[in-house]
Order: structure tokens, then C-alpha cells, then sequence
């Protein structure tokens, strides 16, 4: 991490209520009203706070759509997502609701996605994916429906170094083309680095979307196979996650670049609904 960015940090404890859950990712803000324009010092502290815990969350927020967008759009312009469903007219609030999610995982049984294994971040069929997120609560079941969020710097990391050697250089396509083409868009196909440099704190990142084909590059698929598995079992290492459990006026705020996600189905048919902004990234030239 550079002098600037454990600056930034330094400020960001002094000028916030930061309580971490876990050593290395996940943290919960007190004393932070997200309703009401931020002073730059404390949209710059969360922001730091954001890249520092990879994910951070706060409690008894009173957001409403508008307000939602209008927090996120501090942190940087918003992304419209082609392929989600949007709250009336077509904006960069979108649903993440349960009966959706059951549509699509019906239709990536065939695709060998199983159930629980659906790591993944968020566009990164994007030549340039959205850098953060942040999730509202709506409407949730009495108990259940966590998510989990992993640190994808201890994900690699943890890698025997064999596997690190292996991965070096090695580029995964992550395919989101059916979703796209059947809400009327296209995007080609790009790959990125399975292990990803953070332009920000210069942490080595394991960046796989389990969720959507991913294939890697210059071996054979036998090969790319057991990379993704090992992949996969290093994000489901507990020591490398945090798990949240969401209360009414729960807001997750993340850095897409750091982590991946997976959302706990455990609550049956609750229609469980949650509310996302995505918020774009600087297409610098290394990127292109």
C-alpha cells in the first residue's frame, strides 16, 4: 500500500466510527447519516474505508431510491446495469430480488454452476467493470438470506505456490451473452487476468466470476477446469470471508475490485428484495 493510501487510512479511523469484523475484510461505520450529502473529508474517509475493509456496512439508515442513488453517485458516475430489473424507468437502481435470482439459477443448472458455488463480482464481463457497489435491504425474511463477501487478496495468497506459478499470466473470459441478448444488448467476450494487480493498494487479487462460464486462457479445459475448482475452494475458505446479516436500514457498500460475493439462499420462498447502485470505473489505459 503506497505512503497516500495509509494516509488516507490513518484519516479515515480519526474522522469515523470504523468497527471491523473480520481482520482483513469487512467493516460496520456508526455515526454516518448516508440520507444527507456528505462533507468531502467524510466521503473520502469512506471511500478509503471502502478500498481498506473491501467491504463496509452500515445500520438504521432511512435511504430511499433517490437517496440511495444520490450517495453512490458521491463516490463516482453511475453505471446502468442492461440486463437487471429496474425500478420504474430504467436508472442505475435495479432489483436483486429472490424470484429473479431462481430464474437465473434455473437456467445456469446446465452450465455446471451448482448451488453455493456462485462466487463472483459484479460485471466483470465488462472490459472495464464497475469499481463499487452499494446494496439496500427492502424487503427481507425474518431470519436468513446473508451474504458473504471474500477477500480476494487472502483468496490468493493462500494459493500453494504452485498454483500461484500457474496462474501467472493467465487470462479467464467470463461470458454474460445469453442474459445480454435476451434483454436486447450485446457485449463481446473479453478476458481478464485471473490474478489481478489493484490499482489502488497494489494487493494481488484471485478475480473469477464462478456465475458466468468462466474459461481460462492458453490451457486445456481439462486444466482450466482444476484451476477453477481451486479457485473456488479458496473462496469458500471462511477464514477468508465475511458474512452480514441484513436488518431493515442495512447498506453494503463494496469494492468490486477487492471481492466477490455469494448470497446465501436459505430462506425458501420469501420473496426476498434487495436494491443496487453500481458505480463505474476510470477506463484507464492499462485497462484497454
Amino acid at each position: 500500500m503506497s505512503a497516500a493510501a495509509r494516509k488516507i487510512d490513518v484519516s479515515a479511523n480519526v474522522l469515523l466510527d470504523i468497527r471491523p469484523l473480520q481482520p482483513t475484510i469487512g467493516a460496520e461505520i456508526h455515526g454516518v447519516d448516508l440520507s444527507r450529502p456528505l462533507d468531502p473529508e467524510i466521503r473520502d474517509a469512506i471511500r478509503a474505508a471502502v478500498v481498506r475493509h473491501k467491504v463496509v456496512f452500515f445500520r438504521d439508515q432511512t435511504l430511499d431510491d433517490a437517496g440511495q442513488e444520490a450517495f453512490a453517485a458521491q463516490f463516482g458516475p453511475l453505471y446502468t446495469h442492461p440486463a437487471n430489473r429496474h425500478v420504474n424507468a430504467v436508472t442505475p437502481l435495479h432489483e436483486i430480488s429472490a424470484d429473479l435470482q431462481a430464474k437465473i439459477e434455473a437456467k445456469r443448472l446446465h452450465q455446471d454452476v451448482k448451488r453455493g458455488d456462485e462466487y463472483h463480482s459484479d460485471t466483470s464481463w465488462r472490459l472495464v467493470p464497475t469499481w463499487g457497489a452499494v446494496l439496500r435491504a427492502i424487503d427481507l425474511p425474518e431470519v436468513g438470506g446473508d451474504t458473504i463477501w471474500v477477500d480476494a487478496n487472502l483468496a490468493y495468497e493462500g494459493l500453494p505456490e504452485e498454483v500461484r506459478q500457474r496462474l501467472e499470466g493467465l487470462h479467464v473470459t467470463h461470458d454474460y451473452r445469453d442474459a445480454l441478448l435476451a434483454n436486447g444488448h450485446d457485449y463481446p467476450i473479453v478476458a481478464h487476468p485471473v490474478v489481478r494487480t489493484h490499482r489502488e493498494t497494489g494487493q494481488k487479487i484471485l478475480w473469477v466470476n464462478l456465475t458466468q462460464k468462466p474459461q481460462i486462457l492458453s490451457v486445456d479445459l481439462a486444466e482450466s477446469r482444476e484451476l477453477l475448482d481451486e479457485v473456488l475452494r479458496q473462496y469458500k475458505r471462511p477464514e477468508f470471508q465475511v458474512r452480514f446479516s441484513w436488518k431493515p436500514g442495512s447498506v453494503a457498500f463494496w469494492d468490486n475490485r477487492g471481492a466477490v460475493h455469494y448470497a446465501v439462499r436459505n430462506y425458501g420462498d420469501y420473496p426476498r428484495l434487495l436494491r443496487r447502485v453500481l458505480i463505474a470505473d476510470e477506463p484507464l489505459y492499462a485497462d484497454l
